[in-house]
């Protein structure tokens, strides 16, 4: 990625990591210089999901010359697009340029095909980007929906986490019994070790309860009608093996308690525990674990259908920024927020990790450190929270919020403390303007709560 002409002075800068360059700061700048330019030309973008639900933004970019910025500015403008709200088609009206580049860009073989792909495959549909006049750009069509909150009967709710996996028995919305199992599905090709592990914690939830009336599962990646659409979970899994045996595992999985399941994206289920326990709407949710999940409660207690895919969103500027190993892109949300970002971060801290050890290890010895007062920790947690409350910000441009929710076991022990307390500060110096309230639950909610709410999913009859 090139260099974007544009760079902001910020209050504050990442220690570990001081070439980060947030999106939103450097849009600032780009903007201004845009309006004072006497040259500006309109943008109009819609991304198109299922059902003709649009998701459309107008902004403005130079109508001469800073061609490589605007191309870049759009670029990042559309994949944020896409994977916040989702889309198997882009629609946009503009400078010829910069539609002939994303045109290319989301091509097979052009940089974001992989984007390209991933939309094609989850919404069913031939990706496409379509040139036109801003007159025949369609505005934005949501269709919100109510989810969970029905707490009534017996209910296993289950959350599949990419290092462990969590279950609770809930009668009548009081968890009876709750257990978290250490588990590696990210490095497993055998399907029959995701049904095995997922089978063995919901009967133990079961054999706490008179019957079983429902289950309800929170999980990484995209679900849509209870079907597993993408999910890192099952990232090893090949192709053949998926479709027969992953793509309907929980359908299967109801069919052998012979009661109703609902399965949903582990941030929705993140930022309905939020809602649930807030007694608030406008929530956003982000578990940062093995990835950054996402999930939204809208004014009226709703989820919006949105893809909340967080972890792809673009975050960062800086042209030297970590690549993320599955898209090919860098600068993305996985690389700051999920126990990835904590393990880079460590380089730059001066903390040794093994290389032998997985992921999830690799963390719990940077957390062990910081439980001990180990300085080069605090610094990792430090630079993640400055990080966020810059994101969050940027968030803040797409979605309507009051309350954000962090959950995941990056936030787990003493240094989500740090991490979140040097957000707000971020957040409140940097946006003032904002009235987001970033909080995290106490530590028993953050580990469990999740499976917990998604026991409140399926309507039971």
């Amino acid at each position: 990625m090139t260099d974007f002409g544009f760079q902001a002075k910020l209050k504050h800068v990442p220690e570990l990591d001081p070439g980060y360059r947030p999106i939103v700061m450097d849009n600032r700048e780009y903007q201004k210089a845009v309006a004072q330019s006497g040259d500006a030309a309109g943008v109009k973008i819609a991304v198109e999901r299922s059902g003709g639900l649009v998701s459309a933004v107008e902004t403005q970019v130079f109508g001469d010359g800073h061609g490589q910025d605007n191309i870049l500015y759009i670029d990042r403008l559309v994949k944020t697009l896409l994977w916040l709200k989702g889309g198997w088609r882009v629609i946009y009206a503009g400078p010829e340029d910069i539609g002939d580049y994303l045109k290319k860009a989301y091509a097979p073989g052009g940089v974001r095909a992989f984007d390209a792909a991933f939309m094609g495959r989850i919404y069913d549909r031939p990706f496409a980007v379509e040139i036109t006049s801003a007159d025949r750009v369609p505005d934005t069509r949501d269709d919100p929906k109510p989810l969970g909150r029905n707490l009534d009967g017996c209910r296993i709710g289950f959350d599949a986490g990419g290092s462990d996996r969590k279950v609770s028995a809930v009668i009548d919305g009081e968890a009876v019994y709750s257990e978290e199992v250490v588990w590696h599905p990210k490095l497993e090709s055998d399907p029959a070790y995701h049904y095995q592990g997922i089978m063995d914690s919901m009967k133990r939830a079961a054999a706490k309860m008179p019957r079983v009336d429902a289950i309800g599962v929170s999980a990484a990646g995209v679900y849509i009608d209870n079907e597993v659409k993408a999910a890192s979970l099952f990232i090893k899994v090949g192709p053949k093996d998926f479709e027969k045996k992953v793509k309907n595992i929980f359908i299967d999985i109801a069919k052998t308690f012979g009661v109703p399941i609902e399965v949903a994206n582990d941030g929705d289920v993140s930022a309905l525990a939020g809602a649930m326990s807030l007694e608030a709407h406008r929530v956003l949710g982000i578990a940062m674990g093995t990835s950054e999940a996402a999930g939204y409660v809208d004014a009226q207690g709703y989820i919006t259908g949105w893809l909340n895919e967080l972890a792809f969103v673009p975050i960062d500027y800086n042209p030297e920024a970590m690549v993320d190993e599955w898209s090919g892109d860098i600068g993305c949300g996985v690389k700051y927020f999920s126990q990835d970002g904590v393990i880079k971060l460590a380089e730059q801290a001066g903390i040794p990790l093994e290389e032998d050890l997985s992921p999830a290890d690799k963390l719990k010895v940077v957390q062990k450190l910081m439980e001990e007062g180990d300085t080069r920790a605090a610094k990792i947690y430090d630079s993640i929270g400055c990080c966020l409350g810059y994101a969050l910000g940027y968030y803040a441009a797409f979605y309507d919020i009051s309350h954000v929710l962090l959950l995941g076991r990056v936030t787990s022990g003493k240094g989500g403390n740090v991490l979140l307390e040097k957000a707000k500060l971020v957040l409140g110096e940097e946006f003032p303007e904002l009235a987001i309230d970033v909080m995290m639950p106490d530590e028993k909610a953050r580990r469990v709560g999740q499976s917990v709410a998604a026991a409140s999913l399926p309507v039971i009859g």
